[in-house]
């Protein structure tokens, strides 16, 4: 039977992948193409080919899909591979052009409905990388002009899309071309979120509050202080992932299948390199070690482990976040937080703190993915890791996930938080913690039973003080100003200055 032969087939038993939108009979067409295995039937309309169908069929496991950052980083490399072998006079440039034409509808969005294969797939990437080279071989040859059926469709994936690669040197390159595309997203959505912090901190600055340590009360501190803080913190995992992403430049392809760089031009390396970085606008430069780029998946790890710390500060600053506004009859209530929902389908009024429990929920789905990715990196034996799949398509959630979930956070959230002055105020006055001001002057020991009087009778510190005769009330009032005292300094000295 011809590779080129249409048949019509009707399924009483089909398979996974179509269960869920169809019951009962099914009836499709199909074309015939052929592998190294032998014939396939393959949707009649499909740009994709057997190599493909079998990786469908095969591994219907969760029924997600490539993320786009995959897709456009593996047919970049596709396009790049095209024009540096048609340049070094290996590849016909008629075909060249189509294959580079094809891939460049795949780069602006195009046929994203052929791109099948599940993440959890064939070690190392085979069968994503065969879903690229036939979907762009099946559409360069019909710029050329010939059908999906035609039996003499000149384009080749494996000869021509794939020339000069090997899944093993291009996913790795794919996995770092992926992250680096969608890193301007994710670095404006960290700016966004330390911009919005810093507004509130100066906002806030004049706001003096309890502090807490060990969720007991502590020396005083001013909300914008607390907020600078979260600031800072979002400011310095942005520093660290944008150093993990300086070492996501580095590239491999041109390894081919073990590093060695076997049916490859002993120039197409370097060419690959220049060729991308004009592609993608991205300054990439060559790994320096081509077996180092297979074997070693460290570098995907470091980025995904600065994903990891960013969540670890997101974790902190939502939980807090969640803490300063409970209540708001029963908890702290220094914070309010935008009314975005009702909280409760039972209690009439309640308000919960939603985009902050949003956030919990997308950082600990990032961690998990970054254990994943972990656990990944190091399962790699000799020339290759079988497991490049599953780190990219974990990269890409990881990236997905924190930039929707923190643009929701900082839009719908922090902006609109707003200080409950009154309940902060309200709670400072109530802390005996405020004597510690005064160990400089009356001593730790005096200042523990001063506190401890004051929060067993409900007297003021200045009124204990005074009655034991440690101080006078003009005395307490200069060391113990709130405002003065969340500004450092031994009070003591400075009042006898």
């Amino acid at each position: 039977m011809s590779c080129a032969t249409i048949v019509a087939v009707t399924w009483l038993f089909p398979p996974p992948w179509l269960r869920h939108k169809y019951k009962g009979v099914i009836a499709m067409s199909f074309r015939i193409e052929k592998d190294s295995l032998g014939e396939m039937q393959v949707p009649a309309d499909a740009l994709y080919g057997s190599q493909t169908q079998r990786a469908v069929l095969n591994f219907p496991v969760s029924g997600l899909k490539p993320y786009p950052a995959f897709v456009w980083a593996q047919a970049a490399v596709k396009r790049a591979a095209a024009q540096v072998n048609r340049d070094l006079g290996l590849l016909e440039p008629k075909l060249a052009d189509a294959i580079i034409q094809a891939a460049d509808e795949i780069l602006a969005g195009q046929h994203q409905d052929q791109f099948v294969v599940d993440p959890f797939q064939a070690g190392a990437g085979t069968s994503h990388n065969m879903n690229l080279n036939e979907v762009i071989a099946n559409r360069a040859n019909q710029i050329l002009g010939f059908a999906l059926d035609d039996a003499n469709k000149p384009v080749n994936p494996n000869d021509h899309v794939n020339m000069a690669q090997s899944t093993n040197d291009t996913i790795p390159t794919a996995i770092r071309l992926g992250c680096l595309w969608r890193l301007p997203e994710l670095v404006n959505a960290v700016t966004k979120l330390a911009e919005a912090l810093e507004a509130k901190a100066a906002e806030f600055d004049d706001v003096v509050k309890s502090g807490r340590t060990h969720l007991q009360d502590a020396v005083p501190v001013r909300l914008g202080q607390e907020f600078s803080a979260y600031a800072l913190a979002v400011r310095n995992d942005l520093e660290r992932i944008n150093v993990a992403a300086e070492r996501m430049r580095r590239l491999g392809i041109g390894g081919t299948a073990t590093g060695s760089g076997l049916n490859a031009h002993t120039e197409y390396h370097q060419r690959m390199v220049e060729a991308l970085s004009a592609l993608s606008g991205q300054p990439l430069r060559s790994s320096g070690n081509l077996f180092e780029s297979m074997q070693n998946m460290a570098d995907p790890a470091d980025f995904s482990a600065s994903m990891r710390s960013l969540c670890i500060t997101l974790t902190r600053i939502a939980n807090d976040f969640r803490l300063l506004s409970s209540g708001p009859a029963t908890g702290l209530d220094e914070i309010r937080l935008p009314a975005v929902q009702p909280g409760s389908s039972i209690m009439p009024g309640k308000v919960n703190p939603v985009l902050a429990e949003m956030l919990n929920m997308a950082s600990f789905h990032v961690q998990g993915c970054d254990v994943t990715i972990s656990l990944s990196a190091q399962a790699g034996q000799l020339e290759l890791n079988v497991m490049m799949p599953i780190i990219a398509h974990n990269l890409f959630e990881m990236m997905h996930v924190l930039i929707g979930s923190i643009n929701a956070f900082t839009d719908k959230c922090v902006v609109g938080v707003t200080a409950n002055r009154e309940k902060a105020e309200g709670w400072l006055a109530k802390n005996a913690i405020l004597v510690t001001a005064l160990n400089p002057v009356i001593g730790y020991l005096n200042g523990a039973a001063v506190a401890k009087e004051a929060m067993a009778t409900g007297k003021t510190i200045k009124e204990i003080v005074v009655e034991k005769g440690l101080l006078s009330g003009e005395e307490v009032d200069k060391l113990i100003d709130a405002r003065t005292l969340t500004e450092g300094g031994i009070q003591g000295i400075a009042a006898a200055g």
